[in-house]
């Protein structure tokens, strides 16, 4: 059964928001962006999982805007949401900010959606933003 998460697609203005990694590997580094959330608990629903991953990982209060897909494998699997922020400013906050260190590093990334293809983001995930953005834009 794969690991299920909850993931957010967020903006400000013209950005996306999302979560830098860079982590060492037996390979050597591995650098990417994710779109934020994490796994869900066992009793909760999915929902209640990416409000409370982005309240955790961002120390802000989200309200679910539309269910956009899921994308993963049998490992995991995320489902992703059009989300808006209705409190706070995004600030990285728990795992990630316990955890982060040179080895293991997590920083938060404002990106412009039309320059989403110049950055290593998940094909699917980039599919995902632009539709997320088209629906920000009422288009």
């Amino acid at each position: 059964m794969p690991r299920i998460s909850g993931r957010a697609i967020i903006f400000d203005n013209d950005q996306v928001i999302l979560l830098y990694r860079r982590k060492k590997t037996k390979d050597g580094i591995k650098e990417y962006y994710a779109i934020p959330g994490g796994g869900q608990d066992e009793g909760e629903t999915i929902t209640d999982c990416v409000i409370r991953e982005l309240q955790e990982e961002y120390n802000v209060k989200v309200n679910i805007k539309e269910y956009l897909g899921k994308v993963g494998d049998e490992k995991a699997l995320g489902y992703i949401y059009y989300c808006e922020i209705v409190e706070g400013t995004p600030v990285l906050g728990g795992e990630e900010k316990e955890q982060n260190n040179p080895d293991n590093y997590y920083e938060i990334q404002y990106i412009k959606v039309s320059e989403l293809d110049n950055y290593d983001i998940l094909e699917e995930n980039k599919e995902l933003i632009r539709k997320a953005y088209s629906l920000k834009e009422g288009k």
